[in-house]
This record gives structure tokens, C-alpha cells and sequence, in this order.
């Protein structure tokens, strides 16, 4: 079986590399700045490397869970020396997609492969093998990479086209789903100020067509206090739509909505939403604050 590396066994990267090691793909992680991950998949028959170059010698598919491109082009300048000629470098983060055509441009000519394939779903759902995976790779390396894929992506794996197509994909998909976080953290605020409490909003809204499974995690907050209801930082957020910019400004289009919910979440940011802990449904928190309400 194809030999796994893993960079990046964190909230999602963990249930990934469990998943693939559950299918019987032998896996090699390596160190985090929280070990307990780490432990707990050695415990489940991984390896662990010391080095990213080590890493990279014993990997026939290197998957890469990093918090952006600039994160990601570092770790490929230290592996992509030591890879063996053939091997695959899948990014599952969620990038620019500038940034990964450039990559995948030297990991070619290196004599490797690229492929872009960032995830769909919730930590909870990394655990389970149940993420769907968005993936921009050519039609050889694809059916190469698919079974690996589907050993954690159990929702679904959707071939978009070339290198680069998941991540625009993913910019889209975040789009909207930092859009609902926008928009409900406003309407709660708005809400409020009118004299409509948050239990009351939400007893109208929940059921109703404006129900989702995104509005019913941010409300686990908003509504029963859940600080993890929804563990996608605002800083990730931010970052996130912050390469949608630069993907509507290359391709020339107009992105008036998306400029309105880059700006909400770095409103909160600026506010000192960028813990790591700090996750999107607590944006209603600094929307509240900005307005004048207590939290």
C-alpha cells in the first residue's frame, strides 16, 4: 500500500490519519506543537518522524493540513528535496489557489505530483471518516490518490478538474458559509436592540426554511453556550476570505458581498477574536459588543 506522510494532525488532521491508519495505509506523522495528538496516533500503529525531510523520504503520498499557503509553500521547500520521484503532495488546507498552481508547477518539475483537496466538514466528522473532500488534480493522479481519499473523506470526493479547482471551490464553499455566520452574528445583534430575545429568534428560525445544519452549530453557541459548537477560528475566517478577494480581483469580478463579510470578520479580529480558540460563532459576540449590547 501507497505509504502515508502527515503534516498538520490537528483538529481535522488527527481523525484523518486515524481514518487512513483504520484502512491499513502505514502512516507517519510528525511532532505538534500539541503532542497528545501525536501520542494518540502511535498509539493506533503510526510513526513519527523527526524532521520534515524524513517525513518526506518515506512518503509516497504526503498530505499537508496547514493553516494557509504561506504555511504550506514553506513546508514543500523542505520536502520537496527529499521526496521520492512519483510521490503525491496532497494539500487539504484551505489555500489560494495561486499559490497551489505555483506549487504544483515545482513539484512537477521536481518529478512528483500535485494535488489540492480541502475538506468539507467538522472536526467531529474527521473523527468519524466522514469529511467530503474537494479535489483540483489530474485525471491520473486522482484515481491514483481516490481510494486514500475515500478512506476519510466517507461523505464524498468530487473531482472538479485540474490543480488549483478545489481550493477555488473551497474559497466558494466559505463563501457562504462564513456569509450565514455574518449575517446571523448582525440579525441576533439587531435582534436584540428591537426586543426580540435570541431564544425567541431562534424559536422562529429554527425548523423553518432559513434552517441549516450551519445555522443550527452557530446557534449552539449563540443559544446554549457551546464555545465548541463550531471550531473554525476567526482568524481562519478571515484568512479565508481574504484569498476570495484576491480570487475575485483575478478574475476581474465585482465582490461587494464578500468585501462586507471580509470586513466583519476582521472587525472581530481587531477586537481580539484571534485566539486560537476563538471560533466563528463567537463573532455574535463582538457584533453585540460593537453595538452596544453586553455579550
Amino acid at each position: 500500500m501507497e505509504r502515508i506522510g502527515f503534516v498538520g494532525v490537528g483538529l481535522m488532521g488527527e481523525g484523518m490519519a486515524a481514518s487512513m491508519l483504520k484502512a491499513g495505509y502505514p502512516v507517519t506523522v510528525i511532532a505538534h506543537m500539541n503532542r497528545a495528538p501525536v501520542e494518540r496516533l502511535l498509539e493506533l500503529g503510526a510513526r513519527e518522524a523527526q524532521t520534515l525531510e524524513d517525513l518526506a523520504a518515506n512518503a509516497d503520498v504526503l498530505h499537508i493540513c496547514a493553516p494557509g499557503s504561506p504555511q504550506v509553500e514553506t513546508i514543500v521547500e523542505k520536502v520537496l528535496p527529499e521526496l521520492p520521484k512519483g510521490s503525491v503532495v496532497i494539500d487539504c488546507s484551505t489555500s489560494d489557489p495561486v499559490s497551489t498552481v505555483m506549487l504544483a508547477k515545482r513539484i512537477e518539475a521536481a518529478g512528483s505530483h500535485m494535488a489540492d483537496a480541502p475538506l468539507g466538514g467538522t472536526p467531529a466528522q474527521a473523527a468519524e471518516g466522514q469529511l467530503a473532500a474537494m479535489v483540483g488534480a489530474d485525471e491520473t493522479t486522482f484515481a491514483r490518490i481516490e481510494p486514500i481519499l475515500r478512506s476519510w473523506a466517507g461523505a464524498a470526493v468530487a473531482h472538479l478538474g485540474p490543480v488549483g479547482t478545489g481550493h477555488r471551490m473551497k474559497l466558494l464553499n466559505n463563501f457562504l458559509a462564513m456569509g450565514y455566520g455574518a449575517l446571523y452574528a448582525e440579525a441576533l445583534a439587531l435582534s436584540r436592540k428591537v426586543g426580540i430575545s435570541t431564544e425567541t429568534f431562534d424559536g422562529v428560525i429554527r425548523g423553518s426554511r432559513m434552517d441549516c445544519g450551519f445555522y443550527q452549530t452557530f446557534m449552539g453557541y449563540a443559544v446554549e453556550g457551546n464555545r465548541d459548537s463550531h471550531k473554525f477560528t476567526l482568524t481562519n475566517a478571515l484568512k479565508d476570505m481574504t484569498y476570495l478577494a484576491s480570487m475575485a480581483g483575478a478574475a476581474g469580478i465585482a465582490n461587494p458581498v464578500g468585501a462586507a463579510i471580509r470586513n466583519s470578520y476582521a472587525g472581530a479580529v481587531s477586537q481580539g477574536g484571534d485566539g486560537s480558540e476563538d471560533y466563528v460563532p463567537h463573532l455574535v459576540d463582538f457584533v453585540a459588543r460593537a453595538n452596544g449590547l453586553d455579550e
